[in-house]
């Protein structure tokens, strides 16, 4: 199983599974859209290593310039920073993977992403996307709410995004971690909304993955 260098991300186990799934390795070349501060960006760079290549992609300049100057510190020179809103995206080859996460819940046509994602990868490449049911999630029994989201429960119907982008769809599952007391989820959750969730009990929004293909 990968094991991923991403110890404070709650939802590292889900996308663990999905490059397990597709048999991430070395000499790959991938995309990783919306990579904000490029810890998944870090993360799949040590996985292929040198002869592989990263493109960090993200719409924000100065996330662009977080993710270089981290994969400058961890010696990942393999990462290629852009500045690309995922409606927008155009690499210079095309890649093994693209992958995402929080990204489709924002954007105005998560379909138009997901065609440019398909269209990113080889023929027999990969798409890996993660996205949130957020009124799934509860704080204390009560519902999440998203409302700077354009499509916060775009989870929920994510398999059928992929398949309506032509991909072949492969895998697809949710989980949801859960906890009560201090700890990372709740940290998270703080860090998120700016609310300490104390001893109420939490269930994060159920993250949903999806692995595809584009046919060959």
């Amino acid at each position: 199983m990968i094991e991923l260098e991403l110890r404070n991300d709650v939802y590292r186990r889900p996308l663990a599974t999905a490059l397990d799934r597709l048999g991430l390795r070395e000499g790959w070349c991938c995309v990783d859209i919306g990579a904000g501060g490029g810890d998944v960006t870090i993360a799949l760079a040590r996985i292929v290593g040198r002869d592989g290549r990263v493109y960090a992609v993200d719409s924000d300049p100065a996330a662009r310039d977080a993710v270089a100057q981290a994969a400058a510190e961890a010696a990942q020179a393999q990462v290629i920073a852009l500045t690309q809103a995922g409606e927008d995206l155009m690499l210079p080859e095309q890649v093994d993977l693209a992958y995402c996460r929080f990204v489709l819940l924002h954007v105005h046509d998560p379909v138009d992403v997901l065609l440019r994602m398909r269209a990113a990868v080889r023929p027999g490449g990969w798409v890996v996307a993660q996205e949130p049911i957020t009124s799934a999630g509860r704080i204390d029994g009560r519902p999440f709410s998203y409302p700077d989201a354009r499509h916060p429960d775009v989870g929920a119907v994510l398999p059928k995004l992929v398949r309506d982008a032509g991909l072949e769809l492969v895998d697809a599952w949710a989980e949801a971690p859960a906890w009560v007391g201090p700890g990372p989820i709740s940290e998270y959750l703080e860090a998120l909304t700016g609310v300490d969730p104390g001893d109420d009990p939490v269930v994060l929004p159920p993250l949903v993955t999806v692995v595809a293909r584009r046919s060959g």
